[in-house]
């Protein structure tokens, strides 16, 4: 019995020191064969609680009332809405939480630089308040995926993403993920979060502005130690060209009409908060974020959860 217990104990501890620290937790219908779920016929799903109206979408463009002119591909929350402000958050035509990019950092396995938007999805209805969005593995990268998007009672939306890589397609050995969230004409472009300047000081409330698309966009998490290897060449220059900042909280917010949009990051490893003044067109800015998995390995699957409010906003 005695070297039973030490030989499973000793089982015990190599699994878990093997485990990836971004593995997922079988949340989604991807990983986990006991959720069920139904195939609406429309490309669109409503979701409401409490001052929150959110409706997700596929890849398919919509045009409904709702949802006047919706573009193909701009897959995610097509538009959000509080009960103090009739008018859609983000930019109508696009998407907020927008799965976007699908990355090795190299331009030559970058054949479509909007490789998620490019192939179907499939919306599954979960319940009254949970929507998926499924989609096989991508043409290029062969990456299968799902993000599963939550209304909870109180209007926050929890969003789990999923993934499983189905070929050793990522030349530096790593996959690169991006969501973009196009707003629609703030007055304020900027992003606020707690954080403090790169060559040191005193944690505080930063206000963020980067000057161009592009440039000074990404704001990684303090004490970071490793970062992506990009190619000179990469044409994303939103991935990883640095600003002067570093966030102490995984939490951002933004303003529209006195009302905060906030994006909160709990599975904060090697995730980081991106912005361009003008990622949705001329007076839209994009409040985006990216996430990073190192060593991965084909077949295992990965995930991580953020959420994100909209509403007055909190001390």
């Amino acid at each position: 019995m005695k070297l039973f217990f030490a030989i499973a104990s000793c089982t015990l501890s190599i699994s878990a020191s093997a485990a990836h620290p971004q593995a997922a937790k079988n949340v989604t219908s991807l990983t986990n064969k006991t959720v069920t779920y139904r195939v609406p016929k429309e490309h669109h799903v409503t979701l409401k609680a409490a001052e929150i109206t959110a409706i997700i979408v596929d890849n398919e463009a919509v045009d409904i009332p709702e949802l006047p002119g919706h573009k193909a591909g701009y897959n995610g929350i097509a538009s959000l809405k509080h009960r103090k402000n009739g008018e859609n958050l983000f930019v109508a035509s696009y998407a907020g939480l927008n799965f976007e990019h699908i990355h090795d950092g190299t331009k030559e396995n970058l054949i479509e630089k909007f490789e998620p938007r490019k192939f179907p999805m499939e919306l599954r209805v979960i319940d009254a308040s949970t929507v998926e969005l499924y989609q096989p593995a991508t043409g290029n990268f062969q990456l299968e995926s799902c993000g599963r998007y939550h209304l909870k009672q109180d209007g926050t939306i929890e969003y789990t993403f999923e993934c499983i890589p189905r070929a050793e397609t990522f030349q530096h050995g790593y996959i690169g993920l991006f969501w973009a969230s196009y707003i629609n004409a703030p007055e304020d472009k900027a992003i606020y979060f707690r954080g403090e300047p790169v060559d040191g000081g005193s944690p505080r409330m930063i206000r963020a502005v980067t000057p161009q698309h592009g440039v000074e966009s990404v704001h990684v998490a303090k004490g970071t130690t490793w970062l992506p290897k990009v190619n000179e060449d990469f044409p994303l220059t939103l991935v990883l060209n640095r600003s002067k900042f570093v966030y102490t909280e995984a939490s951002y917010y933004g303003l529209r009409d006195n009302l905060a949009f906030t994006q909160t990051f709990p599975d904060s490893k090697n995730l980081y908060m991106v912005q361009s003044p003008s990622g949705g067109g001329q007076g839209n800015p994009a409040w985006d974020f990216e996430w990073f998995i190192p060593d991965y390995k084909v077949g295992e699957a990965y995930g991580m959860t953020m959420t994100a409010t909209y509403g007055p906003l909190k001390n």
